[in-house]
């Protein structure tokens, strides 16, 4: 599949419009019209109101918008679908507390009926034990419309409801990410991980995106736009990682290894499986760098 930046994935209040305006020259890869935790009740059809205006304006360019809809035992959640099902600029909706794959279908039924685009995708929060505990047959991917795309960990609760500190490095938390970042990649799902709750402590922050950077995530999510700049650094490919990569790959283009399997590199032995990864790696870069290139001069 052709590559998507994840790397920064804003949380944004739907009920914010000052927030809302900004986002559109933020240089952030995601961002989560959240019309769920962070809305009052009694504001709630005037966030997903409020949210549908904005994507109806556009202005968000090449940022991946998704929206997170509420829970699916709330009075709010079949509303929520039906209102950006059909809304152009609306990449994906967000399903929180993502438990069963009942969830999935009854998303999957209403945008079918409110005559949603295929291409809109599903996203799973993945907050629960029951969740951790079932991830690998609830996230199975299955040859459906409306594809669950990416699963975002949502850490502080899993560490609300099993009373385990996010504090030091997660080290009571971090088997249960593994668990389903590895769900996630045997399903050929991206995987989001938790916030930061401490958006002053920028060391600490750099700390957990190198953290969760070194398990495999793909990005991560994020509360506060003073965030967004570390975040992108931290998973966007080093300079060095893009040079030895691009080596590789010269190497393994040569005429006299284009049937080796395993080839001698700066005294190092590098097999062919390498290049898969490098051919990545340099993609990757080229991707983010053009993407750059196209917001520089913004705000």
């Amino acid at each position: 599949m052709p590559y998507r930046p994840r790397r920064s994935v804003l949380y944004l209040p739907g009920s914010n419009l000052r927030a809302i305006v900004k986002a559109r020259v933020l240089d952030v890869d995601c961002i989560i019209f959240d019309l769920e935790d962070s809305v009052a009740p009694a504001k709630k059809i005037e966030a997903r109101d409020q949210v549908a205006t904005a994507l109806a304006e556009g202005g968000f360019e090449d940022r991946e918008v998704i929206v997170r809809v509420n829970a699916n035992d709330s009075k709010w959640f079949a509303d929520d679908i039906v209102c950006f099902a059909k809304l152009t600029g609306v990449d994906a909706l967000l399903v929180p507390k993502l438990e069963k794959k009942q969830q999935l279908l009854q998303v999957r039924q209403i945008l079918k009926l409110n005559g949603a685009s295929v291409d809109l995708a599903i996203w799973g929060m993945i907050e629960t034990p029951v969740a951790v505990l079932d991830i690998a047959s609830l996230v199975r991917n299955e040859d459906v419309d409306y594809k669950l795309s990416c699963l975002v960990l949502g850490t502080n609760d899993l560490a609300k409801e099993t009373g385990a500190a996010l504090s030091g490095d997660r080290q009571f938390v971090i088997g249960w990410l593994m668990q389903v970042l590895l769900a996630a990649r045997a399903n050929n799902l991206d995987c989001v991980d938790g916030v930061f709750n401490d958006f002053r402590n920028l060391d600490g922050f750099d700390k957990e995106c190198r953290q969760g950077l070194d398990m495999g995530m793909d990005g991560k999510s994020l509360i506060h736009p003073s965030q967004i700049d570390i975040c992108n650094e931290m998973f966007s490919p080093s300079m060095d990682a893009v040079s030895w990569s691009q080596k590789i790959l010269d190497e393994f283009l040569k005429p006299e290894n284009s049937n080796s399997s395993v080839v001698a590199i700066d005294g190092k032995m590098v097999e062919h499986l390498h290049a898969v990864s490098a051919k990545r790696i340099v993609e990757v870069a080229k991707i983010l760098d053009i993407r750059a290139k196209s917001r520089k001069g913004n705000p």
